[in-house]
């Protein structure tokens, strides 16, 4: 029987759950979290969403399938033409103008995180790529389900934060995660021991980055 996705979240337990329930989720979730912390955690997300848009674009130059090609034009079809508009007009929400938006100094966790998915895919194969990708796109949605099985999560007006939960428990974005995880599945079955420890490595390096951005968030660091 070969590998899945949850061999990977298992090898790597520990910071898995580090960042599945770090402090800027809890609070995030009791709606108790700093407004000012999230709005900057919401200015290096769009900085965050450009780079990832490349490396969906760097995906497609993987790609050797019509099928892994038409996922990766998807993948960046969605976040130009509907993630980061959307992101923009909750920024707004927030108080954070699009010109703000386009002048915005990287953060260097913002770097960290979105050069190593880069490097990474660009020294490595596609399935290298996906595996730095995936504390992201699936951990948002693993993070969303996580705080609504949590008796301390506020939902509602009472939560400044609910369009957050909302955007990622939603259905769009679960169903994403879901494929994702399905192409995780199906390659994972086919790489040998030696190759799954190097995608472990993968996995851990990009999960305590994204470890990094939610302390970014709280710190408000650059």
């Amino acid at each position: 029987m070969g590998y899945r996705f949850t061999d990977l979240t298992r090898a790597c337990h520990d910071d898995w759950r580090a960042y599945i329930e770090h402090d800027f989720v809890r609070s995030l979730g009791t709606g108790t979290l700093d407004e000012g912390a999230f709005r900057h955690y919401l200015q290096q997300d769009y900085l965050f969403l450009i780079h990832f848009a490349r490396a969906y674009a760097l995906a497609a130059y993987k790609s050797r399938t019509l099928a892994d090609l038409r996922q990766a034009h998807e993948g960046l079809k969605a976040i130009v033409d509907v993630e980061l508009g959307l992101h923009v007009g909750y920024c707004r929400e927030w108080g954070i103008s699009e010109a703000e938006l386009a002048a915005l100094p990287e953060a260097r966790a913002t770097m960290a995180y979105t050069r190593y998915v880069l490097d990474t895919g660009n020294r490595g194969d596609l399935l290298d790529l996906h595996v730095a990708l995936a504390p992201c796109l699936v951990g948002y949605g693993e993070i969303a389900n996580w705080l609504n099985a949590q008796d301390s999560t506020v939902r509602g007006n009472a939560n400044p934060f609910e369009a957050w939960i909302a955007m990622y428990e939603g259905e769009e974005f679960q169903a994403a995660m879901q494929a994702e995880l399905a192409w995780l599945d199906a390659r994972l079955a086919d790489v040998t021991p030696a190759r799954f420890d190097e995608l472990v490595e993968v996995f851990r390096d990009a999960t305590r980055l994204e470890i990094d951005f939610w302390q970014m968030g709280l710190d408000r660091s650059l």
